[in-house]
């Protein structure tokens, strides 16, 4: 059919046709919402280069969770700030460690919220890297052993699902074993399968302070020129006994999205991170663009591309907008 005997625009008159042709849906319940948290009480304090996002104290995550589950939220991922940090990240599998806290708090104010856990050693580490240092380089191997006994410890105060975002070779396996081995089985992993040497994370690292004292994570993060590698990585962790596989970035990975949706039955998580969060926030604060509008199309393209799961700043935003 060919104009003027087909006219595509019939079907786009107004808004009730619009909705009844609509092929892609978000809904609230896709959304996770990543939550700050540090020690104290009382604190909830603003990340400059993230505006609206914040640092929240144990105390205040009930509030948290509340707001969340009204707007239809179900999950939350959790990312700690450590009072003390040395060279090994031992804080990240303390027993009464700052997450290993809030999962209690959410678990036991809010137990119907799903509690997801960032499991990486560079927030506890004095030196910024995701694993042990030796000789001066990331000891792949070494690293194994804390993201293990780090994953138990949050699975024991209670977490849901587990989240490695480290991109240690193997370390999928390694925690599914120690999982398993301690009656954890039920407890999935959402791995962070693709996760590319971004410099669209800078906001983040202000936020859990953890940027690296030295050097950067290319050599343990992802090139991003690379695609194919995309699928040898996301393969190696289905086989290790990943539950849900995260590409990260996402906006500007749309296409590593969909070869994965492509590839895998499994379900495919987005990270919408902090730097593509901080653009559309400063743009709209310059007005240059409508804030509500650009963050409904980005959300909307990260579903079309094949995202089942989004994780975002703008999570509580949407939830309204999607509620109204």
């Amino acid at each position: 059919m060919v104009f003027p005997d087909y006219r595509p625009r019939r079907l786009r008159r107004n808004e009730a046709f619009r909705t009844l042709i609509r092929e892609t849906h978000l809904v609230p319940g896709q959304l996770i919402l990543p939550l700050f948290v540090l020690p104290g009480k009382n604190i909830r304090e603003e990340v400059p280069s993230m505006p609206g996002v914040f640092r929240i104290s144990v105390d205040q995550l009930a509030k948290e969770a509340k707001e969340c589950l009204s707007l239809g939220i179900n999950s939350v991922l959790l990312f700690g700030l450590p009072e003390k940090k040395d060279g090994m990240g031992s804080g990240a599998h303390a027993k009464n460690g700052i997450i290993q806290q809030a999962i209690k708090e959410l678990k036991n104010r809010a137990p119907q919220l799903m509690v997801v856990t960032d499991v990486c050693l560079c927030e506890y580490t004095d030196h910024g890297h995701c694993g042990c240092i030796i000789n001066n380089e990331v000891d792949n191997d070494a690293t194994l052993e804390i993201l293990a006994k780090t994953a138990l410890s949050h699975a024991q105060a209670g977490a849901d699902m587990v989240a490695p975002s480290d991109m240690m070779d193997g370390r999928v396996a390694e925690i599914r074993g120690v999982l398993d081995e301690n009656n954890f089985d039920t407890v999935p992993i959402m791995s962070y399968a693709v996760k590319y040497a971004s410099s669209f994370y800078g906001p983040f690292r202000d936020a859990a302070d953890c940027s690296p004292q030295f050097g950067d994570r290319r050599s343990y993060q992802m090139d991003p020129a690379n695609s194919r590698e995309a699928l040898r990585e996301a393969t190696l962790d289905v086989d290790e006994g990943a539950d849900i596989l995260m590409v990260k970035p996402a906006l500007a990975y749309l296409d590593i999205i969909a070869k994965l949706k492509e590839e895998f039955d499994l379900p495919i998580a987005a990270y919408h991170v902090s730097g593509e969060y901080a653009m559309i926030k400063a743009a709209a604060q310059k007005g240059w663009l409508d804030e509500e509008r650009v963050m409904q199309e980005t959300l909307l393209s990260l579903r079309r591309g094949g995202a089942d799961i989004i994780i975002t700043y703008f999570a509580k935003d949407m939830a309204r907008l999607l509620n109204k």
